[in-house]
């Protein structure tokens, strides 16, 4: 058995956005990948942890934070 993880990042306008918006591009994409043959198992949240920045001198330095990206997961 195969898997595919694949980002996902839904874009919309901050005025006009919705949620019906955020489905179709996620239906969008994963129509894509069932067309190549993947089967869609599940949508992630991959929390990650992005390391502090120095900068130079210290100039511009900047904390570490905590991310969360989305993925969707498939099979074949």
């Amino acid at each position: 058995m195969e898997y595919k993880v694949v980002p996902f990042v839904a874009s919309i306008n901050p005025k006009t956005g919705s949620a019906s918006q955020v489905a179709e591009q996620l239906q969008n994409k994963i129509d894509k990948y069932t067309e190549q043959g993947w089967i869609y198992l599940r949508l992630e949240g991959v929390t990650t942890f992005v390391q502090p920045d120095n900068g130079c001198f210290g100039f511009g330095a900047r904390p570490g934070y905590t991310t969360t990206n989305q993925v969707i997961v498939f099979r074949k």
